[in-house]
């Protein structure tokens, strides 16, 4: 790779060309083995410099605006204040439904701007997506009104506010802690929010920071147990989820993409038998679930040890564990998040392990944080349909729901996007055609489509193509992860945002003939199935078709499925359950 250029390519661009879709896949897939997205260097500099304005910007914020707090000189004396954490919540949080963390930049297909939220949520006329239009009341409707930028101006203002307030005393905290009523401003125009919209409600990670904050609306002296649960809930989660056929295809694609482990040698040892057979090694499994064991393991040492050579070794070792995640550069790129989780280690359990578990002693806390961090993932994870894979803690798992739209090339149905959509950036291929020629950027729209062929729900994806459409090479096949970035200023790998509701916001504006867009949509896996359902929608007519796919055929079978005439005879195998357009486009939104 070079500074500022792509890696080049590993093929013969005019010959590529010249291929059918799933075998224009197979080079960039045997590519991203060992070379991962082939990011110039330039970009990852670009997420360094945001990351140290990040938390530079936020220690600086924190001490010069907290009264009884020294200057970064004095960092040491005072980092272990509570206000200093619950700030990093307020900070973290805004930062993130800013637009300016997880979700931005090169590495999800943010070009030109480089950033999305805030563009889009505090203009009107742009998309939104309530979450439950047919229960509640008055948020209907998928446009964006003086309402909705109201409330997300007001979000972003109490956050502000809490911030630079001054804060409340607290006898057994020299430097105070927020004040809880300001908190619950906070939370309630979020709630509000989130019933409107509920893209920039899950932009600011509810899940974590929002039920921190639940916490900073009791005494004090709850904080700390209370914040050290919802964290173990986090790690659990995680790893529970992770209990999956999945998991290791997102480990071995996400350690091929490091930018510090350019040895193609270990890479390779990665997959079964490179570059024929991409699916995991052995290596690669072992990889995967010695993760999660580290992920169930040390996060109960952090619980039960208060202090000596066990806490330390569980304090270093999920340090580490962030540091590697953070270290791949995963393409959501949640890296802020990675590194609130490592000081959140070090403040809750390297300083404050010995706090006794008795000091969360408030039954009303209690209970909530039963449900918002045991009771809803366990439901997400249940009934993964209905419920975003954030709030329920299933974030590398692999398990994800998905889509991949095509648009019809004759028709320029792509282009239709920009005709009649409010939104603060053009289509994928407009933004990077400003740095690179059409065949390159064609090329790197085609590694994501990679990308995504490799985990095991890529499988299935590719083979439902036939399903969908005829003729693929009449369609522009782009990841529903981009469609959500240009349509909705964000995405971090929830299908949720690209489903139905989502095509019938765009096809309300748009008006595509019949035929000039299908959209294959696939759910997530139960926990207690073996089986995915999907969905295939034309825009205008509705379902084509929908049925079920079993995990088992989609973890056997390269990204791109061996050979492509096989797939035009139906040989990828689905359980079809429906057919036609006896359900219409409007009656699947909201599920």
């Amino acid at each position: 790779m070079g500074f500022i250029a792509p890696a080049p390519p590993p093929v013969d661009i005019e010959e590529w060309k010249r291929l059918g879709h799933l075998e224009r896949i197979k080079p960039l897939a045997q590519d991203w083995a060992i070379n991962g997205f082939g990011t110039p260097s330039f970009v990852y500099l670009l997420y360094i410099v945001k990351l140290i304005v990040y938390a530079g910007g936020g220690l600086l914020l924190i001490s010069a605006t907290t009264k009884g707090l020294g200057g970064l000189g004095n960092l040491s004396s005072w980092w272990t204040q509570p206000i200093v954490f619950e700030k990093a919540v307020v900070w973290t949080m805004l930062w993130e439904v800013l637009g300016l963390g997880a979700g931005s930049m090169p590495l999800t297909l943010r070009f030109s701007p480089m950033f999305g939220g805030f563009l889009y949520w505090l203009r009107p006329g742009t998309t939104r997506l309530p979450p439950w239009p047919e229960r509640v009341p008055l948020t209907r409707g998928t446009t964006r009104t003086v309402l909705d930028v109201a409330l997300y101006a007001g979000l972003l203002a109490a956050a502000v506010y809490l911030l630079v307030a001054n804060t409340s005393p607290d006898g057994g905290a020299t430097a105070g802690r927020l004040d809880p009523t300001a908190v619950g401003v906070l939370l309630a125009v979020g709630i509000l929010l989130g019933l409107r919209d509920k893209v920039p409600f899950l932009a600011a990670r509810a899940e974590v920071y929002g039920n921190l904050m639940i916490i900073f609306l009791f005494p004090l002296s709850n904080l700390i147990v209370a914040a050290q649960i919802v964290f173990i809930c986090i790690w659990w989660g995680a790893a529970s989820s992770k209990l999956n056929r999945h998991f290791p295809f997102v480990v071995t694609v996400m350690i091929s993409n490091t930018p510090w482990n350019r040895s193609r040698a270990a890479k390779r040892r990665l997959w079964r038998k490179h570059p024929d057979d991409l699916l995991p090694s052995a290596t690669g499994a072992l990889a995967a679930h010695m993760g999660t064991v580290m992920e169930f393991t040390l996060p109960l040492l952090l619980l039960v040890a208060p202090s000596g050579p066990l806490l330390t070794i569980a304090v270093v070792g999920m340090i580490i564990f962030h540091i590697h995640i953070f270290s791949t550069f995963p393409l959501g790129v949640p890296l802020e998040w990675n590194i609130f989780m490592i000081f959140g280690i070090l403040f809750l359990f390297g300083h404050y392990g010995g706090v006794p578990l008795a000091t969360l002693d408030d039954p009303l806390l209690i209970a909530i944080i039963a449900v918002t961090c045991v009771g809803i993932p366990v439901l997400g994870n249940l009934y993964p349909e209905k419920i975003s894979f954030l709030p329920a803690m299933r974030y590398y798992a692999g398990n994800w729901a998905s889509s991949q739209w095509l648009f019809r090339k004759d028709s320029a149905a792509e282009e239709k996007l920009d005709q009649s959509i409010v939104k603060a950036a053009p289509i994928a291929v407009k933004q990077l055609v400003r740095f690179y020629d059409r065949d390159t950027v064609e090329l790197l729209l085609y590694k994501g489509l990679a990308f995504r062929s490799m985990h095991a729900h890529g499988r299935a994806l590719n083979g439902l193509l036939s399903h969908a459409v005829d003729e693929v090479e009449a369609y522009d096949v782009r990841d529903g992860e981009v469609v959500a970035g240009v349509v909705l200023g964000y995405n971090f790998g929830d299908g949720h945002f690209h489903n139905e509701q989502l095509l019938e916001a765009i096809q309300e504006k748009c008006k595509f003939a019949e035929g000039e867009l299908r959209v294959i949509m696939l759910e997530s896996q139960p926990a207690h199935s073996q089986r995915q359902r999907y969905r295939i929608y034309d825009a205008a007519s509705g379902l084509i078709e929908e049925g079920y796919v079993n995990v088992a055929d989609m973890v056997e079978r390269q990204p791109w499925l061996e050979q492509t005439d096989a797939l035009r005879s139906g040989a990828f195998p689905v359980e079809v359950t429906g057919h036609g357009t006896s359900r219409p486009l409007r009656a699947a939104v909201g599920q």
